[in-house]
């Protein structure tokens, strides 16, 4: 019965986690990891292996790397002060208050309002907003890819 209630966290971890690579609040990767760890663990690692568990932790790292990078680059790419690349992160914060166009729109005005106070160039401003949206946006897809490559990579280990 245990056994059962912990296989059925560790799913809600992984659904959890799928949610997470798509809201910036919640690190998705991570709980993917941490429910697919919590899966083997209940087996006593007997289908899946430490060497398997330890690819998933490399690429939860990478995740981690990968969504920072991402966003940075989008913000960078354009010209961003410091303050935009911060205001990008506090309107994706900000944004997931407000559903999905919250979500889609915070980045972008965050980037836009903080670049705009450093240089008041609204044109300037649009660009780097526009950057953090489309670094965002990459950054979400890799996140997504990497996420469902651990269930995949987990998936593939435990039915072979």
């Amino acid at each position: 019965m245990v056994d059962l209630a912990l296989k059925i966290l560790a799913v809600l971890l992984v659904v959890a986690g799928i949610f997470g690579a798509i809201v910036p609040a919640l690190p998705g990767a991570l709980l993917v990891f941490a429910g697919l760890l919590l899966i083997a663990w209940v087996d006593n690692f007997a289908i899946i292996g430490w060497g398997t568990i330890g690819i998933l932790a490399i690429i939860t790292a990478f995740t981690f790397l990968v969504d920072f990078l991402a966003s940075a680059h989008g913000t960078r790419k354009m010209g961003a002060s410091t303050r935009a690349i911060w205001g990008a992160t506090i309107g994706a914060f900000a944004g997931m208050f407000f559903g999905l166009p919250g979500f889609l729109v915070g980045p972008f005005i965050g980037a836009m309002v903080a670049q705009f106070s450093v240089d008041k160039n609204l044109v300037r401003a649009g660009k780097v907003g526009f950057g953090a949206w489309m670094g965002m946006v990459v950054g979400v897809a890799l996140k997504l890819s990497l996420v469902f490559l651990m269930i995949g990579i987990y998936a593939v280990a435990a039915f072979i």
